[in-house]
């Protein structure tokens, strides 16, 4: 068998095992922005996929696929929450000042699994954090990670 058959059994072997991008199981709430940016990451992997066909690149239109299958399945499962305008509650789409022990303040905005940046001041509304400060008030306490954080301010943003 020549080398040049191997090669091309190979490359089909790996494309056919790159696997789904796995889908969270929690609910798909996500801010406006996060809504764009579902929408816009779905218009550029549309871009990429027809340059991909036109270079018949096998691998890359494989994988531009499943983002595509991953980005489709998040854009139907996606439910816009916008926070009530002045709640004094902690809830979805908030930003929300914290204060450590060690007078440190933290600023963080709950949002989409999808949309989350830490490094950016964003979390999710699935993590531990988001978690512990659903339903709380400016002066109530979050214990996360025995750390106890106290709500200094909530904003819309």
């Amino acid at each position: 068998m020549s080398r040049a058959f191997t090669r091309e059994e190979d490359s089909e072997n790996a494309i056919a095992g790159i696997g789904e991008r796995p889908v969270s199981p929690h609910r798909n709430l996500v801010t406006e922005h996060g809504l764009a940016q579902i929408e816009s990451e779905l218009a550029e992997l549309r871009d990429e996929l027809a340059k991909a066909e036109k270079r018949a690149d096998r691998e890359r239109i494989a994988l531009i696929s499943r983002d595509l299958r991953y980005w489709t399945a998040r854009r139907e499962s996606a439910e816009l929450s916008v926070p009530e305008p002045g709640s004094d509650l902690v809830r979805f789409g908030m930003g929300v000042t914290l204060e450590g022990d060690d007078d440190r303040k933290v600023h963080w905005k709950i949002v989409g699994e999808d949309e989350a940046d830490p490094a950016k001041g964003s979390i999710s509304h699935v993590s531990p954090m988001a978690v512990a400060l659903f339903g709380k008030k400016v002066g109530e306490i979050a214990a996360v990670n025995g750390r106890e954080w106290e709500i200094v301010k909530l904003s819309d943003s």
